[in-house]
C-alpha cells in the first residue's frame, strides 16, 4: 500500500485526483502500478485501478488475471469494481473508504453480494488515514487555487 501511495502522490503532482494502485501476484510480488491519468489521458477510464489491470493484461497476454491482488488508496468505484470482477482479481485491499462512489462497502457490495460469478476477497482501511489525507489536501488546494 506504500507504493500505492507513492503512486497516489505522483498523480497530484501531475495535477490527477491522487489515487494510486498496485497489482500484485499471490506472494505479493509487484506486478503493475500506476497512479490515475484521466486528465493526461484525456480518458474518463483511466482510473490508477484500470490502468494497472489493462498494463498486466497486455504483459500476460490475458484478459483474466486470477491470483492476483488490487492494493489502491481509495475504495473503487463501480467501473473499477466491475473490470476487478472481469478479470478475476483475486483481492481488493483499499486505503480510504469512498462514502459518494465507494462501490465495494461505501455504497453498494459489488463482488460480494452473492450476485455474480465471482466474489472478491476485499479488505479496506490500510493505511487509511494517510490516503484519506492526501485526497483530502489535494482538494483542499484545488479550492485555494480557486478563490
Amino acid at each position: 500500500m506504500r507504493r500505492a501511495l507513492l503512486a497516489a502522490q505522483e498523480a497530484a503532482v501531475a495535477g490527477e485526483v491522487p489515487v494510486g494502485a498496485v497489482l500484485t501476484d499471490s506472494s505479493n510480488t509487484i506486478l503493475a502500478e500506476a497512479g490515475n491519468c484521466c486528465i493526461r489521458a484525456h480518458d474518463p477510464s483511466a482510473h490508477a485501478e484500470m490502468v494497472v489491470i489493462r498494463r498486466m493484461a497486455a504483459l500476460a497476454n490475458n484478459y483474466r488475471l486470477p491470483g492476483c491482488r488490487l492494493y489502491v488508496t481509495l475504495e473503487p468505484c463501480i467501473m473499477c469494481a466491475g473490470v476487478c470482477i472481469q478479470a478475476r482479481i483475486q483481492t481488493i485491499i483499499y486505503g480510504a473508504s469512498d462514502p459518494k462512489a465507494g462501490a465495494l462497502h461505501s455504497c453498494y457490495q459489488i463482488g460480494g453480494d452473492g450476485q455474480l460469478n465471482h466474489s472478491l476477497n476485499v479488505r479496506g482501511g490500510l493505511l487509511a488515514d494517510e490516503s484519506a489525507a492526501l485526497l483530502r489536501n489535494f482538494f483542499n488546494a484545488r479550492r485555494r487555487e480557486q478563490k
